[in-house]
C-alpha cells in the first residue's frame, strides 16, 4: 500500500485504501458503492416525479423503510426490484449494458 502523501491520482487512492482491483476488500468496497449509485439514481429519480418514499412504496408494494434504505445504499436490490422500482413505480425503462 502507498503512503497517502504520495497518492497522485484517484486510482491510487483506491488502491491504497481498499486494495488492487481483484482484491476480496476492493470488490466489496466496489459492490457498496455500486449499491450506493444505484440508491442515489432511485432517488433522484423519485424526487423527479415528485413522489415520496411512502408514495412510491405503496404502488410498487414495498415498505417505506425499504426504500429508504435502497437509497441510502444499506441493502442489495435485486433485479426484479429493480424493475418495479423504476419502471413499474417511476415509469422509466431499464437498460442494461455490460463492458
Amino acid at each position: 500500500m502507498k503512503k497517502e502523501n504520495n497518492i497522485t491520482n484517484f486510482d491510487e487512492l483506491l488502491e491504497s485504501k481498499y486494495g488492487k482491483p481483484g482484491t476480496p476488500e476492493r470488490i466489496n468496497f466496489e459492490i457498496k458503492a455500486k449499491a450506493f449509485a444505484i440508491g442515489e439514481l432511485i432517488k433522484e429519480e423519485r424526487k423527479l416525479a415528485r413522489l415520496t418514499q411512502q408514495e412510491l412504496a405503496d404502488k410498487t408494494g414495498t415498505k417505506k423503510s425499504f426504500i429508504s434504505r435502497i437509497e441510502n445504499g444499506h441493502t442489495d436490490i435485486q433485479l426484479s426490484t429493480l424493475y418495479r422500482l423504476l419502471e413499474i413505480g417511476l415509469g422509466k425503462k431499464i437498460s442494461i449494458s455490460i463492458a
